[in-house]
């Protein structure tokens, strides 16, 4: 079967630094992606001077989707940087990771009709993280100093099948490392809108997907990332999230009501 078209969605907020790192590697995959979206949760002057410093030369289309800073609003901003996409097939990445030259490719062989995918990430610790940022160069790789969770950095591609698995659960899953149809992602409205705020909104989709049969492909040894280092986000609203979630699973909801078919007022660039 030929690899589909794709987009790769990138996330991010308020940390150039670290996009221009995730910029870095993604030109220089050995597979591009047709395009390449920014999901921008409001960031300011400075990001957007990153990406139009970027677009001069990027290998392919680089689109800058953002609305203005009215606090976490991750599920919005995806939900439209994925209606902006021309792709049939979505890969998305937060834009606080380095991705091996082979992740692109990796994800589109991975793809398969039904399913969904859920990835993993090596870890960088405080110091790398900073040495990175220093020095602009994202030459990782298993034996790399600096690196934990090490494992999730081991890629091993010689058997399609090879460190996969298939499972009904929305657990574990990140946005982070993740790629699905975007006809699928349509049936069930996107990311739900009512999760404002850090938690669970990765889950959440993906366990409407499973309630529309749509199985989960968690994938070890391929498409790996590193993630660099930062504090965490608050966390105040994750009980809250936690109860949708839980809904979702419980009353097997396959589309929410507020997401991906939601029009907004405001201007994206």
């Amino acid at each position: 079967m030929p690899l589909p078209s794709s987009s790769l969605i990138i996330s991010t907020y308020n940390w150039p630094e670290a996009l221009e790192l995730c910029l870095l590697s993604v030109a220089d995959q050995v597979l591009l992606p047709q395009e390449v979206i920014i999901a921008d949760d409001g960031s300011g002057q400075e990001t957007r001077e990153l990406i139009e410093r970027f677009q001069e030369t990027f290998p392919v289309p680089l689109l800058h989707v953002w609305h203005r800073d009215r606090g976490f609003r991750k599920t919005e901003i995806l939900n439209k940087a994925i209606k902006a996409s021309s792709s049939v097939y979505i890969v998305q990445v937060d834009g606080d990771v380095i991705l091996h030259p082979s992740f692109v490719g990796d994800h589109l062989e991975i793809a398969e009709k039904a399913s969904f995918v859920r990835g993993t990430r090596a870890r960088l610790t405080k110091g790398k993280t900073a040495e990175l940022i220093h020095s602009r160069k994202t030459d990782l790789h298993f034996f790399s100093a600096g690196v934990y969770h090490r494992l999730n950095a081991l890629r091993i591609p010689f058997s399609k099948n090879l460190g996969i698995r298939k499972e009904m659960r929305s657990r574990s899953v990140r946005g982070s490392n993740l790629a699905f149809w975007k006809s699928d992602f349509v049936l069930v409205n996107g990311y739900n809108n009512d999760l404002q705020g850090w938690g669970h909104e990765d889950e959440e989709l993906a366990a409407r997907f499973i309630n529309n049969s749509i199985i989960k492909k968690i994938v070890k040894l391929r498409a790996i990332q590193y993630h660099l280092h930062h504090e965490e986000s608050p966390r105040n609203l994750e009980s809250f999230h936690t109860k949708i979630l839980e809904n979702t699973v419980k009353n097997k909801i396959k589309s929410c009501a507020k997401g991906y078919s939601c029009n907004s007022h405001e201007t994206s660039n």
